[in-house]
């Protein structure tokens, strides 16, 4: 018998999943878009997924948490996908979250 807790963190597995496998298939939102409407991006989730391997004991880098949410190398899907992010995008990312690096 499944434990309430085991429930609900299969169903979180199934939603993180689901949200991972929307943002592939969605390769055209960029991550300055998701940052300006909902201060998250899949390198947010790529930091997120670090975090919470690191606190329960397992250790993974960035760029193989990155590979996990993108599904890819960062830098192939970056070739593939990512755009010049516009000036008036650059603008609004710069009110909102400071400087570009």
């Amino acid at each position: 018998m499944t434990s309430e807790r085991g429930k609900t963190d299969e169903i979180e597995a199934a939603v993180y999943r689901r949200l991972i496998e929307h943002l592939r298939s969605r390769p055209d939102v960029q991550n300055i878009d998701l940052m300006n409407l909902a201060d998250f991006c899949r390198n947010c989730l790529s930091k997120w997924y670090m975090a919470a391997a690191q606190e329960r004991g397992v250790e993974i880098d960035y760029d193989a948490a990155r590979e996990r949410v993108y599904g890819m190398p960062y830098q192939e899907w970056k070739a593939k996908h990512q755009t010049p992010a516009s000036a008036e995008k650059l603008k609004a990312f710069e009110k909102k979250h400071g400087e570009v690096t």
